[in-house]
């Protein structure tokens, strides 16, 4: 029987007060849940880690996936005690868990420092107009590699 759903924010949520207390990071915590039991804890490791990619979230899926020795967590549901921002959300979709449940909204977020509009504003932009220019280079040799990957035999689709 599956363990009721607030026990696993809980759980997330215990995870964002203990970890920053500790000083791992700010304060998020997720947890990966299949078959009614946490296979994955995660927690915000980015200035512990010196990692801006170490977010709770990711941290939980990066574990969960090793744990079942996938890359995608069928059937699996992810706590989160924050609702995820745009890198943990694109981390989420391409490991297409079954479900997301989260504690804090992204404008509670906001409220304390931890505030992702501006890159929500900045995917709107033409790639020149954005904060940070991009260009695009070499395009037909990068090309290369996705030629090669569509020929490629006992590739794993995903």
């Amino acid at each position: 029987m599956e363990a009721p759903r607030d026990e696993f924010m809980r759980e997330a949520i215990r995870l964002s007060i203990e970890k920053m207390q500790a000083g791992h990071g700010g304060p998020f915590g997720a947890v990966v849940v299949k078959n009614g039991r946490v296979i994955a804890r995660g927690f915000n490791q980015v200035t512990s880690t010196n990692d801006p990619t170490c977010h709770a979230e990711v941290d939980a899926i990066r574990k969960a996936c090793q744990a079942l020795g996938t890359f995608q967590l069928d059937d699996c549901d992810l706590y989160t005690s924050c609702e995820p921002c745009p890198m943990c959300l694109g981390a989420i979709y391409w490991a297409r868990p079954r479900r997301v449940f989260y504690g804090n909204t992204k404008q509670d977020a906001a409220a304390i420092g931890f505030d992702d509009q501006f890159i929500y504003e900045e995917l709107d932009k033409p790639l020149p107009d954005r904060q940070i220019p991009m260009q695009q280079l070499l395009r037909d040799e990068a090309l290369a590699g996705f030629e090669a990957w569509t020929t490629k035999e006992g590739k794993t689709e995903y």
